[in-house]
């Protein structure tokens, strides 16, 4: 006999897994609730705070909003798979405080971090405009996203390699 439900199998966090997900469960959900993944934060769960952003195939999206579904066939990664490591310039530079919004603005980082053209035809306060913050007035974030990048740009020149 099956499980109930629409069966998925999608890459998550580097791993392949299958899973069984109801229509309406959110990727939220799957991630916190079925697979214990409580990085991800639920803000305004309106997709509009960017608290509970993810990868989506390299690209952030809000899972609050997204059926656990639309995952089948495809890669999440989440807050818990930047290694910890990345995130000292964030922590130096004052980015985070109540925590509410450093899942998301880590992920959207993730993928700046990922995509550094991006900051030759954008603003970095124009690529981070989907993550809300109460606390920091956001120039704690930006100066510690600044420093990932450089921190990044020059590991990968040490390295000759890229991320």
């Amino acid at each position: 006999m099956s499980a109930p439900g629409i069966e998925i199998k999608l890459t998550l966090n580097g791993e392949l897994i299958l899973a069984h997900v109801w229509q309406e469960d959110r990727l939220l959900d799957f991630l916190r609730y079925e697979r214990g993944l409580t990085g991800t934060k639920e803000g305004c769960g309106e997709g509009e705070c960017g608290a509970c952003t993810v990868l989506l195939d390299g690209v952030p999206v809000n899972s609050c909003i997204n059926p656990a579904w639309q995952a089948r066939d495809r890669s999440v990664e989440t807050v818990e798979a930047v290694p910890e490591g990345e995130l000292t310039s964030l922590l130096e530079s004052g980015a985070t405080q109540c925590g509410a919004c450093t899942p998301g603005v880590v992920m959207t980082g993730w993928w700046v971090r990922r995509n550094r053209d991006l900051v030759d035809t954008h603003d970095l306060r124009e690529l981070m405009a989907g993550n809300l913050c109460r606390c920091t007035g956001y120039d704690g974030i930006i100066e510690g996203l600044e420093a990932w990048l450089e921190a990044a740009q020059s590991d990968d020149q040490d390295s000759g390699g890229g991320v």
